[in-house]
């Protein structure tokens, strides 16, 4: 999810009416999405991978949140379904302790990830699990 406020929004393109963004993210970062319901994956990730398709699954899960008003963010703060989250220096308060920014214990952050897994096997009609990318903004590659 996007926490990086004022990036400049470099060539987009459409992918199933979400704005993607090809960009230098920070080290790490695969994917960030923006409070205009556009997203970015980083411009390490192969167009067409995988990985590009569990990266663009996640953010669009953020992007539409925002978008319907279910999750908001600003420099020192997340709100999540009407309830507000301190954050600062790259961290989220959550349940009483600090939490590093795409920690996959946020339930905003699980249901991204739920996204990632979840595809469709055209070939079978069956639903199938592929892992999970460290898309998310500060989620590290592991």
């Amino acid at each position: 999810m996007a926490f990086k406020l004022g990036r400049e929004n470099r060539g987009f393109k459409s992918s199933k009416n979400v704005k993607l963004h090809r960009k230098n993210l920070d080290p790490g970062v695969l994917g960030e999405a923006y409070k205009d319901g556009s997203i970015a994956v980083d411009e390490s990730v192969e167009p067409g991978s995988a990985l590009d398709k569990r990266v663009q699954r996640h953010e669009n899960v953020h992007a539409r949140e925002m978008q319907n008003g279910r999750m908001t963010y600003g420099d020192d703060y997340i709100r999540v379904d009407g309830k507000t989250y301190p954050r600062k220096d790259g961290k989220i308060k959550y349940n009483g302790e600090w939490r590093e920014e795409g920690w996959d214990g946020f339930p905003w952050e699980k249901r991204a990830i739920k996204a990632e897994r979840l595809t469709v096997d055209r070939s079978k009609g069956n639903k199938s699990s592929d892992g999970r990318a460290g898309s998310s903004a500060y989620q590290k590659i592991k």
